[in-house]
C-alpha cells in the first residue's frame, strides 16, 4: 500500500506525525501500510490497557451493536447500568456519569464541584490545581491544566484555577481561601514526566480537604483501571477522594470515559450535565469486557510482576548508562536521560529496522513507557534489550 499524501492533505494539521499508515494490530504489536511491525510502548498513551484489538471487547462491541447500538442518553441501557455497578461497587464512589474523553469527564468533575459550591459554600468555585498538571484540552481543563504557556492560548482562560506544586502541602494550604472549593490533582502526573504524587502528600491532601470543608478530585483518566497495579491509584494512599475520572484504559480503546462521585457530592440538578452519547451501549458494553478482564483472578498481580521488571530493567539501563535512574508507578513509568536525546531515541527507534518501536518523550530528557497492561515478559525483555541497542546507536 502505498502512502496516501493527497489523502494526508484532507485532514486538518494539528501535530506533525511520520509518513506512515497503522493499518492492524494485535496485542503489544502494530503494523504498517508497508507491512512493517512495531513493538508499541506508546498504547494510544496508555489508551488501549488490554493491547490492540482485545477479543473480548471486540466480541462484546460486535454483539452489542448487532443488538442496540443507541436509544438516547433519555433512556436507560443495560450495558451503562451494568458498567457503573461495577464501579460503583470496587470504588469507594455511589454515582458515574459517562462520557466521551477524558477531557469531558474532568468538565463535568470541574461542573459538579462548582454546583456543589454553590449549595454548600456560598458560591465558592476555585478549584486548586497544579503546576505541571494535565487535564486537557477544553478551554476549562487547559486552565485547570499547568502546562507551561498554556495561559496564553486561546486567552481569556477560564478563571478560578490557582496552581500549587505537587508534594507540596504548605503550597497547598497558601492558596485555600473563602472562594475554594475543591482540590484536583493526577495521582501521577503523565505528562510532566510521570511524576507521582507520594502516599504523605495525597493523605495530607485529604486531610487539608476536611479541614477547610472542601472536594478532593483525582483525575484518573490516564493512571485508573489498573495502570499503577491497583484498579485505582488513589488506592496506593488509603483516602477516599469525593469525586474521581476515567478515560482512557476503561475503555480500552474506544471513546469512554467516566466521571464518579461519592453520594454526598452527587448534586446535578436535572439539566445540568449531558451529552448525546453519554452512556451509549456500545462503548460501555466494550467498558464492562475491560472491566471484567481487569477484575480477573491474577491479572493485576501480572501487571505488578510486570511493572518491577520494566522497572528494574530500566533502572539497569540508567546505570550502565550513567542516567538520572527511572520513577513511577505500575505500568506507567519513565526513564530521566542525562542528555536531552528523547526525541532522537523516540525516532531512531520507530525507524528501526526490520521492526519498529514505540516510544515517548514528552521531555526531551525523559522517555515515558506506557505498555499495554497484559504485556508479556518476553515483550518487556525485548523492549529493554532494543532500548540498549538504540542507545549505542544515537550516542555513538
Amino acid at each position: 500500500m502505498e502512502f496516501d499524501r493527497a489523502g494526508v492533505r484532507a485532514l486538518m494539521e494539528i501535530t506533525q506525525r511520520p509518513e506512515l499508515v497503522f493499518v492492524r494490530g494485535q496485542g503489544s504489536w502494530l503494523e504498517d501500510h508497508s507491512g512493517k511491525r512495531y513493538l508499541d510502548m506508546i498504547q494510544g498513551w496508555a489508551v488501549n490497557s488490554l493491547g490492540h484489538s482485545p477479543l473480548s471487547v471486540v466480541k462484546a462491541m460486535a454483539e452489542q451493536s448487532a443488538t442496540l447500538m443507541n436509544p438516547s442518553p433519555a433512556f436507560y441501557n443495560q450495558p451503562s447500568i451494568e458498567l457503573a455497578k461495577r464501579i460503583v461497587q470496587n470504588s469507594c464512589f455511589d454515582r458515574v456519569f459517562f462520557a466521551n474523553s477524558g477531557a469531558e469527564a474532568n468538565e463535568g468533575a470541574i461542573k459538579l464541584a462548582r454546583k456543589w459550591g454553590q449549595i454548600h459554600k456560598e458560591g465558592a468555585y476555585k478549584i486548586i490545581t497544579f503546576n505541571h498538571s494535565f487535564h486537557g484540552r477544553t478551554l476549562a481543563t487547559m486552565s485547570a491544566s499547568g502546562k507551561p504557556g498554556w495561559d496564553r492560548l486561546f486567552a481569556p482562560q477560564v478563571e478560578g484555577f490557582p496552581k500549587a506544586e505537587l508534594n507540596d502541602l504548605d503550597s497547598v494550604a497558601a492558596l485555600i481561601d473563602n472562594s475554594t472549593v475543591a482540590i484536583m490533582l493526577e495521582p501521577v502526573q503523565g505528562e510532566a514526566g510521570v511524576i507521582p504524587a507520594t502516599d504523605e502528600f495525597m493523605q495530607g491532601l485529604r486531610e487539608l480537604a476536611d479541614q477547610h470543608k472542601l472536594l478532593l478530585i483525582v483525575d484518573e483518566v490516564q493512571t485508573g483501571m489498573g495502570r499503577t497495579g491497583t484498579l485505582f491509584a488513589y488506592e496506593h494512599s488509603g483516602i477516599r477522594p469525593d469525586i474521581m475520572t476515567l478515560g482512557k484504559g476503561i475503555g480500552a480503546g474506544v471513546p469512554l470515559a467516566a466521571l464518579c462521585a461519592r453520594e454526598e457530592v452527587s448534586c446535578f440538578q436535572h439539566g445540568d450535565q449531558g451529552g448525546t452519547y453519554n452512556g451509549n451501549p456500545v462503548m460501555a458494553a466494550a467498558g464492562v469486557a475491560v472491566f471484567d478482564e481487569l477484575t480477573s483472578p491474577g491479572f493485576l498481580t501480572a501487571v505488578n510482576a510486570r511493572a518491577q521488571q520494566l522497572s528494574e530493567g530500566l533502572e539497569a539501563i540508567s546505570a550502565k548508562w550513567g542516567m538520572h535512574g527511572e520513577r513511577g508507578t505500575g505500568l506507567l513509568r519513565a526513564l530521566m536521560l542525562d542528555q536531552d536525546d528523547g526525541p532522537a531515541l523516540v525516532n531512531a527507534a520507530r525507524e528501526r529496522s526490520p521492526e519498529g518501536l514505540l516510544l515517548n518523550a514528552p521531555r526531551p530528557n525523559l522517555l515515558r513507557f506506557m505498555p499495554a497492561l497484559n504485556v508479556t515478559a518476553e515483550e518487556v525483555d525485548l523492549l529493554l534489550a532494543w532500548l540498549d541497542e538504540l542507545l549505542t546507536q544515537v550516542r555513538g
